[in-house]
C-alpha cells in the first residue's frame, strides 16, 4: 500500500517523534474501537465468537511478525512487565544463578531481575558507556554460574541495536537462556525467531506496533512452556476452558497457559486493526522507511553542528536518535519543545526523536528548525 495514505491524520501542527514512548494509532485501529464499542452499546455481547476471532487474527500476526511456528506459540499478556514476570517467576532458580544484562535498561528489563536477589539470584549488568563490542563484553560477563542472557533488542534510551544473531548463538553453544525485550524493535524492524534463537521474546503493543497501551506479546520456546511455573490461575488458562463445570482441570497446552483471565478484547480489537496496517505495508519495506528517516535525522543534527548520542553505524541504529544541544541543557531544551508540539522525549542524557515510516519528512525538518531556535533564545 501507499506511504503516504490517510490512515494518519495527526494534528498539522504537532510535529510527532516519539514512537519510542507511545505511538499514535493509525485510522484503522481508531475506527475498529469506535465499532466494537458501538456493537457493545447496541448488541451487548450478541458476537462474542467473532470478537474472539478477531483474537485469533492478533496472535497470528504476532506469529508472523516474530516468525513463530504457530499462533498457538503467543499469549497475550497486560504489558512488557507482566511478560516479564512471567518468565522470572516461573523459572526455577538456584542461589548462585547469574543473569547478565545492560545497566542502562529499562527498569521493566532491570527490576525485575534485581528483584531475584532473595532467591540468591545476581544480576550481571554491563555498562555500556565505553563498550565498543557490547555483546563480547556480555559474553565476556558470562561465568559457568550465568543462566540468562536477558537484553533489549534496541536500548530505549539512545537506541543502540544489539546483534541478537550473535547473542543467540553464543548462548545456544553455552546452554544459557536468551531472553528478549522487543518493544523498541517490533513494528519497525524485522525479526526472524529462526535466526535470533531467543527461548523468550516479549513486547507491548503500544510503540512501534501503533496499539493501544494493555496489550503485549509473549513469546516461551514451546520446548520451555511447561517447565515454567504458574503463579496465576482462572478460568482462561485451562485447557477445557469453555467447559465451566469441568472438575479435572489442567493449563492449556499452549500458550494460552499464562493467561489466568479475560482478554483485553478492546485492546486486541485495536491491536489487530494496527498490525493489519504494517503487514499491508511489508515490514521489510517499513524498515527502509524507518532507516531512512533517521539517516535523514542524523544529517540535520550533523548540518546544525548538534551532537549525536546514539550509535551512527547504520547495523547499530534502530528508529531512536537521541542528541543533545552544546550549551544547552536538555532539561530546559524538552519542556520547551513540547511546549511548541514538539511530541518527544528526554532520555539518554539528551533529546530523543523516534519518527516511524510514515513520518512526513518535512515533520522532522520542522522540529529541528524548533531545536534551533529554542537554542538561540
Amino acid at each position: 500500500m501507499s506511504l503516504d495514505s490517510d490512515e494518519f491524520d495527526l494534528d498539522p501542527t504537532l510535529c510527532h517523534l516519539n514512537h519510542a514512548a507511545v505511538g499514535p494509532w493509525p485510522r484503522r485501529a481508531a475506527e475498529a474501537v469506535q465499532r466494537f464499542s458501538e456493537e457493545n452499546r447496541r448488541l451487548g455481547s450478541l458476537h462474542y465468537p467473532h470478537w474472539l476471532a478477531t483474537e485469533r487474527r492478533l496472535r497470528e500476526r504476532l506469529a508472523r511478525l516474530i516468525g513463530a511456528d504457530s499462533a498457538a506459540d503467543i499469549a497475550l499478556a497486560k504489558n512488557t512487565s507482566e511478560a516479564l514476570s512471567i518468565i522470572a517467576y516461573g523459572l526455577t532458580w538456584q542461589s548462585g544463578d547469574e543473569i547478565v544484562g545492560v545497566a542502562q535498561e529499562f527498569p521493566s528489563n532491570r527490576v525485575v531481575w534485581e528483584s531475584l536477589a532473595p532467591r540468591g539470584v545476581v544480576w550481571k549488568p554491563l555498562d555500556l558507556d565505553g563498550s565498543a563490542d557490547p555483546e563480547a563484553d556480555l559474553f565476556a560477563l558470562c561465568t559457568p554460574r550465568t543462566r540468562m542472557i536477558a537484553v533489549s533488542w534496541v536500548q530505549y534510551a539512545r537506541g543502540l541495536r544489539l546483534d541478537l544473531e550473535r547473542i543467540g548463538a553464543f548462548c545456544r553453544s553455552n546452554g544459557i537462556l536468551f531472553c528478549v525485550d522487543a518493544i523498541q524493535g517490533l513494528g519497525a524492524l524485522p525479526f526472524d525467531l529462526s535466526r535470533t534463537a531467543a527461548d523468550f521474546v516479549v513486547a507491548d503493543g503500544h510503540k512501534w506496533m501503533l496499539g493501544p497501551e494493555g496489550v503485549a506479546l509473549l513469546y516461551v520456546r514451546p520446548s520451555m512452556r511447561h517447565t515454567l511455573i504458574l503463579h496465576q490461575f482462572g478460568w482462561h488458562m485451562l485447557e477445557h476452558s469453555g467447559d465451566f463445570d469441568r472438575r479435572d482441570w489442567r493449563p492449556a497446552e499452549d500458550a494460552r497457559r499464562f493467561e489466568c483471565g479475560s482478554p483485553n478484547l478492546l485492546g486486541v480489537h485495536a491491536l489487530e486493526a494496527s498490525l493489519s496496517l504494517i503487514e499491508e505495508v511489508g515490514i521489510e519495506n517499513v524498515w527502509h522507511e524507518v532507516q531512512m528517516r533517521t539517516a535523514h535525522l542524523i544529517e540535520r543534527i550533523d548540518q546544525h553542528g548538534l551532537e549525536i548520542l546514539s550509535p551512527r553505524a547504520p547495523e547499530r541504529r534502530a528508529g531512536i536518535v537521541t542528541f543533545r544541544v552544546p550549551g544547552k541543557p536538555s532539561s530546559e531544551l524538552y519542556p520547551e519543545l513540547m511546549h511548541r508540539r514538539v511530541l518527544c522525549a528526554q532520555r539518554g542524557g539528551g533529546i530523543r526523536f523516534s519518527p516511524h515510516f510514515y513520518t512526513p519528512l518535512e515533520v522532522i525538518d520542522r522540529a529541528i528548525e524548533e531545536v534551533l531556535s529554542i537554542a538561540a533564545d
